[in-house]
């Protein structure tokens, strides 16, 4: 029997066994199947050698069967990949089928017994004679509605961190970067700088008036320390102040999130900043659980201003601001007093007023926590915020300088790889500095005589000057 088509590359056939022997394994592999769905034909085989009897109920159930789950597993297959090709493609989409999927969920059956209820809103709301809430707050018939704390709390927080990813991985890919390529911003690392340090600022431009409303509605108004710890403990709060704490939480946990999955390239203070987010995460659960929150929305707020000028500040650089240099010494400014000074008040009023207002005892029961240990729990953590404060204070004084001495306000913490454009001309500067050094080695080589000598040196340093006012006119 010949063979149907002429073998591959040119090959000569084989024998008659040897043929039947590999038609017979490529059968099995289901390439040439027919189409599932029609069972009830038998498979029509191209080789007398490979065909079942027809009586065999291998031949009309088994074979399409199987090509049927290997056609389904190939198509989920597909399905998976391709979605994991749109999800890598535009990050927001998958936070946003999560944060819709529990959406829904809760929609179904829209009662605060359902547990998603949880995730969308906040829980354990308290009657108003309830003695957990401060006696003046039950005087007032006409006062906000307070809420306790509890469990259900990560809920809220674990819901809003979906949230959050989306908007921010929405808001840099649809809404900033059309931006930065407006402004000219043709690299991808600057590119990613600039949509990153433009979502803080977005993201701040709205939370930090949100806080400093938030804290004119507490007694810590404003940076009252002494605010931070009569009544304590502060078990219950209205819902403005608990939504604006957890969502604060939900932020710099997202931010670890980001942090710990390398979503953004590593920066040169790498180590640092995990401490610094370490340190956050950590004080905001303890602030919350133990119920020292006054003392939390007074940090939040000096963190939540200087971020603002920080960010706007690295963003103006990146376009290329006239108003890059004014602005960035206000940034200093505001960064020395809030990261500073305030902070710097609010840990001393640690080892002083945390002792002399309200009590100092260790009460489980009572939930009264204001006692030695938190006290040096609470000052060991801002002290170590404060530490890695005042690293990043000596680079801002340091970009200072260099932007007065040098005009050069780039911050080395956050290099971003160059452009073709820009390493070609780096490449011709340091070509131009080699040439500058050897016409400076010529003319000291070169006899200096009254008729030439003069002349030439004359010239040749007019044309070495000149050329390196053009190169560092060039560089500002």
């Amino acid at each position: 029997m010949t063979e149907p088509f002429p073998p591959l590359n040119g090959a000569l056939p084989h024998n008659t066994a040897t043929n039947g022997a590999a038609r017979r394994r490529r059968k099995s592999s289901a390439l040439g199947s027919d189409v599932p769905g029609d069972v009830d034909v038998p498979a029509l085989a191209t080789h007398r050698t490979s065909t079942p009897p027809l009586n065999s109920p291998t031949s009309m159930d088994s074979k399409p069967e199987k090509s049927a789950r290997r056609s389904k597993r190939r198509t989920t297959r597909r399905y998976l990949s391709k979605f994991k090709r749109q999800c890598i493609r535009h990050t927001w989409l998958l936070p946003l089928i999560l944060g819709l999927t529990i959406v829904f969920l809760y929609l179904v059956y829209p009662y605060e017994s359902n547990p998603l209820s949880a995730c969308l809103f906040l829980s354990y709301p308290l009657a108003r004679d309830d003695p957990l809430i401060p006696a003046h707050v039950r005087a007032d018939p006409n006062g906000p509605v307070h809420y306790g704390k509890g469990g259900r709390d990560f809920a809220f927080v674990g819901f809003y961190i979906i949230v959050l990813s989306f908007t921010r991985e929405f808001c840099m890919q649809r809404l900033i970067r059309p931006i930065a390529i407006k402004f000219g911003i043709r690299n991808r690392d600057k590119q990613s700088r600039f949509m990153e340090q433009a979502y803080t600022a977005l993201y701040f431009a709205l939370y930090g008036p949100f806080g400093i409303w938030i804290m004119s509605r507490t007694p810590v108004w404003y940076f009252n320390p002494i605010g931070m710890y009569e009544g304590f403990p502060h078990r219950t709060h209205e819902a403005v102040v608990k939504a604006y704490y957890l969502l604060q939480a939900s932020y710099w946990a997202q931010q670890a999130i980001v942090l710990l999955l390398m979503l953004e390239k590593p920066r040169k203070d790498f180590k640092e900043l995990v401490a610094h987010h370490v340190i956050t995460v950590s004080l905001i659960w303890l602030s919350y659980r133990f119920h020292f929150t006054y003392m939390g929305i007074a940090v939040y707020i000096t963190h939540d201003v200087s971020d603002f000028f920080l960010a706007t500040s690295k963003c103006l650089n990146y376009i290329d601001s006239p108003i890059v240099g004014p602005y960035f010494f206000v940034f200093m400014v505001i960064w020395g007093y809030t990261r500073h000074y305030i902070n710097l008040k609010i840990i001393y009023s640690i080892l002083t007023t945390f002792k002399t207002v309200g009590p100092f005892e260790l009460n489980w029961e009572t939930q009264q926590y204001k006692c030695w240990i938190s006290q040096y729990i609470t000052f060991a953590l801002l002290a170590s915020l404060q530490a890695v404060n005042l690293f990043w204070w000596f680079f801002i004084c340091r970009i200072a300088y260099r932007f007065v001495v040098y005009k050069d306000a780039d911050d080395d913490r956050s290099e971003y790889g160059p452009t073709d454009e820009e390493t070609e001309e780096k490449e011709k500067l340091i070509k131009e500095d080699v040439e500058v050094e050897k016409d400076m080695d010529r003319i000291e080589e070169a006899p200096s005589t009254p008729a030439n000598g003069a002349g030439l040196q004359a010239s040749g340093s007019d044309s070495i000057g000149s050329r390196v006012k053009q190169r560092k006119g060039g560089k500002s």
